[in-house]
């Protein structure tokens, strides 16, 4: 993948640094000693403390800065979201409607977003309460470890994945679910709207492919289907046959192997947003 072919995107921010933060210092596991004992000498909940702390990293990690120059890792981060920009704003003005970048911020072992602390176990996520990416560089190195899904157009998909979500911010589709949720309807299983929503962000990543590909020609031999492995060693069926033994359907959230695989061939095929409605389909 010609990667650095791409724009740059300004809208990068850099929070790493491991673990929980206070006050601009690490906070280790001796801290976290401390400030346990502490807590049971003033008869305060130390999980409640420690809360409190990473709290505080929230506000570190909005008011950290960007990558440090000559971060290869960082600066293909900041060229694949570049792209992502160029493409939507192109294709939102096309709609007539206006493109808000998301941000998207690198961490290390856990960050604090408006929805909530996430370990670097949840891997990489968008949380629509503040339109950020969240992303740890060490999924792309378990992605290839653990799964065999190596290689930088693979990274890249993940990365639109999550861009995904922001454009279904954007156009009122997260609300929607959300309100469903509210309501109690249930969003798990095999045709469940949690389900779809992630189809539907695949297929998203596969529109950007298209746009990205025609106007860059930045793709390799052998780089589509770096991503089209991708999608299929994170599939659900996938994922519970390697960690329990079992496919249970009734718990999906984020589709088949076989499903995302075509949702996202189905986006970068066609280029077109609107072959992306999962949501009125009876065949996922």
């Amino acid at each position: 993948m010609r990667w650095k072919r791409a724009r740059r995107s300004d809208n990068v921010v850099d929070a790493r640094g491991g673990g929980l933060r206070f006050g601009g210092k690490g906070l280790g596991l001796g801290g976290i000693a401390l400030v346990v004992i502490v807590g049971l000498l003033m008869g305060r909940d130390p999980g409640q403390i420690l809360t409190e702390l990473t709290t505080q990293s929230s506000v570190d990690s909005r008011q950290a800065g960007a990558p440090p120059a000559g971060d290869e890792h960082a600066e293909f981060v900041r060229a694949v979201l570049g792209d992502t920009e160029d493409t939507w704003r192109q294709l939102f003005q096309q709609a007539g409607r206006e493109y808000r970048d998301p941000a998207l911020v690198l961490f290390s072992q856990g960050v604090n977003s408006a929805c909530g602390f996430a370990s670097q176990a949840v891997g990489p996520f968008y949380c629509p309460a503040d339109q950020r990416v969240y992303l740890d560089l060490a999924f792309f190195d378990e992605l290839a470890r653990r799964f065999a899904a190596a290689g930088d157009f693979a990274q890249a998909y993940v990365i639109a994945h999550e861009v995904g979500h922001h454009v279904q911010t954007l156009l009122g589709v997260s609300a929607r679910v959300n309100a469903a949720r509210q309501r109690g309807e249930p969003l798990e299983g095999a045709t469940g709207l949690q389900v779809r929503q992630e189809l539907q962000a695949d297929c998203l990543a596969g529109v950007w492919a298209h746009h990205a590909q025609q106007r860059l020609d930045w793709l390799e031999p052998g780089d589509l289907e770096e991503a089209l492995n991708a999608a299929n060693a994170i599939g659900d069926d996938r994922l519970q046959r390697h960690g329990r033994g079992q496919v249970v359907p009734d718990s999906f959230t984020h589709g088949t192997s076989e499903q995302r695989v075509r949702w996202f061939k189905l986006g970068f095929e066609g280029g077109e947003v609107r072959r992306c409605d999962t949501f009125q389909t009876s065949r996922l």
